[in-house]
């Protein structure tokens, strides 16, 4: 764990990245690569915010097509590609079935909205469809890992799909990709430039006091330590919140014009049956877009798109939560769809462009890179980008700092793996490998095929960790180890119970996140990170809390922070 108490007073750093979400992750990753000594912080954990409430997807963006961004479009599917080869452990093909209602339906709506006129899309007939699905092909040929689009009319669609709107006349499928872990993928990201770069440095829960002549005061939230450093180059990563740190750092600006976007997750064993492994991506009758796929057991639902100004306040409500299972509802009548079976929610805040426009789901999701100065320091400004396309974004920014301080570039990034994506077997070898694997550490079968599913190759010191020391299945939730918990605290830059639970492990996302196994992984974390018990059973009221407050989690905790006996139970 790297704190800032461990850092020298006035140290100094070529770049100062504030702001540990995925395009902050990614610039870091590629500084480091270059030889760049780079500080990168964050008020909370890596891969918070926006990075951890995405709709988990990596695609190229077919929407786009419709406002005619061709020049995204193409980027998009290409950094897909490359996500499927550098990080296979988390990034996978997602087989896409868009449903047709009619067959020459938004022919006028789309010419409108191409040329920039204006309009919604409520009806996306076969013969739009189809056009799109073309030039999405054509456009994603760079690094093709995935078959062309299909188009199936009524009869097929029946069969595939019975329970499925009657008034569909036909599905397209086309391929794009999930990720299963981006907040693993963010944190291997941090870890990988760590790793490369000795002389680069990463802090969690420290945010900017002031900025004056070079000069960054900087305070760690936990403990209120303070401490200065300086940055020769700043860049502002901070998502949804780059106006409220502009300010902090005596740049007032207006940036953001950030949209909220919510999530579901769905126990709904039928429907996950009929999925068969694909995504539902479709239309609604307000001209929005609506999705729904299988994830970790259950359905994720999604998502909306709503204007928000204070990104503090995004939670997912129950008018958005309404309007995402009547959507689906909507398009699955064979299917009883309720609140009851919502086991868990999330939302985030877009970091879009500040605009006037009317439509939100109109504005675009490419990146601008605003650039200020604060005397003789360059800021720049991320604005904008999505998951998909982070590396590509932090080799356009590095190449930005690099040339302002002179450092020439050594390495690319574009086949560089990511943390345990390295080595990773494909879907010919992975057998072979997981028996390998299995046998070199005395595995079960089952247990090394769940580590390497978390993990991707990292799995392999996790599991030689895991061997050095007497290791147990924990009791509230056999599927995880105790030393695999401690691995995660000792090498993670874990600070609080809720990295654990919400961004290192999937417990809480998986649905598996109950009062009894807060407790039993905050004694595991305390007694690692050498919390007193006192401390432990805070933390593991705090995460109650949050999962309450923010993801829907039923029930009240039941024992208090104040009484921290109740962990040795």
């Amino acid at each position: 764990m790297k704190t800032l108490s461990a850092m020298p007073d006035n140290a100094e750093f070529d770049v100062v990245i504030i702001g540990a979400g995925i395009n902050g992750a990614g610039l870091f990753r590629e500084l480091a690569l270059q030889g760049v000594k780079t500080l990168i912080l964050d008020r909370s954990d890596i891969c918070t915010g926006a990075s951890c409430a995405p709709s988990r997807l990596i695609h190229g963006g077919i929407k786009y097509l419709e406002t005619g961004e061709f020049k995204l479009v193409a980027q998009s599917t290409l950094e897909r590609n490359l996500l499927l080869r550098n990080a296979p452990h988390f990034v996978r093909p997602l087989p896409t079935v868009l449903p047709i209602r009619t067959w020459l339906g938004g022919i006028v709506t789309s010419f409108r909205r191409f040329l920039n006129l204006g309009g919604k899309m409520t009806d996306r007939g076969a013969l739009v469809l189809e056009v799109g699905l073309q030039i999405y092909d054509f456009l994603g040929r760079r690094a093709r890992v995935m078959p062309r689009h299909s188009l199936f009319l009524s009869q097929k669609t029946r069969r595939e799909w019975p329970h499925m709107a009657k008034d569909v006349v036909a599905t397209a499928q086309y391929y794009d990709a999930a990720i299963t872990q981006p907040e693993r993928l963010g944190y291997e990201c941090v870890q990988d430039a760590l790793e490369t770069a000795p002389n680069c440095e990463a802090v969690t829960y420290v945010v900017p006091e002031t900025f004056q002549s070079g000069q960054l005061v900087l305070r760690d939230v936990l403990t209120d330590e303070v401490k200065t450093v300086k940055a020769r180059v700043l860049v502002n990563a901070g998502g949804a919140w780059i106006d409220q740190i502009n300010t902090i750092l005596g740049n007032p600006t207006k940036y953001i014009g950030g949209t909220k976007g919510s999530h579901l997750l769905l126990k709904h064993d039928d429907l996950l049956r009929e999925l068969k492994g694909r995504m539902v991506y479709f239309g609604t009758p307000d001209g929005r877009i609506c999705l729904a796929y299988p994830f970790f057991g259950h359905v994720l639902v999604g998502s909306t798109d709503i204007r928000i100004d204070d990104p503090d306040k995004a939670v997912c409500t129950d008018e958005e939560q309404d309007y995402m299972l009547r959507m689906l509802a909507d398009l699955f009548p064979g299917f009883h769809i309720g609140s009851e079976q919502v086991t868990y929610r999330y939302s985030g805040v877009r970091p879009l462009p500040a605009t006037n426009a009317a439509d939100p789901s109109a504005i675009s999701r490419d990146h601008i890179v605003h650039e200020d100065r604060l005397g003789a320091t360059p800021v720049l400004s991320l604005v904008g980008g999505k998951w998909t396309t982070f590396r590509g974004l932090g080799e356009e920014v590095a190449d930005r700092v690099l040339a302002l301080l002179g450092h020439p570039r050594s390495t690319s990034t574009q086949e560089l793996a990511i943390g345990g994506g390295r080595g990773f077997p494909d879907a010919d070898q992975h057998t072979a490998y997981l028996d390998r694997f299995a046998s070199s550490f005395g595995l079960p079968r089952p247990r090394a095929s769940v580590l390497l599913d978390r993990y991707g190759t990292l799995a392999r010191k996790i599991a030689g960790f895991c061997q050095e020391a007497a290791d147990a299945p924990l009791r509230t939730l056999p599927s995880y180890t105790r030393r695999e918990l401690m691995f995660i605290a000792e090498n993670e830059l874990v600070r609080r119970l809720s990295d654990v639970l919400y961004r290192r492990t999937t417990i809480a996302l998986s649905g598996a996140m109950t009062p009894a196994v807060v407790l039993e992984v905050a004694n595991i974390i305390g007694g690692t990170l050498g919390w007193d018990e006192r401390e432990a059973a805070r933390q593991a009221q705090d995460a109650w809390r949050e999962g309450q407050q923010r993801h829907n989690l039923q029930g009240e905790f039941p024992l208090s922070a104040e009484t921290p006996e109740i962990l040795k139970a």
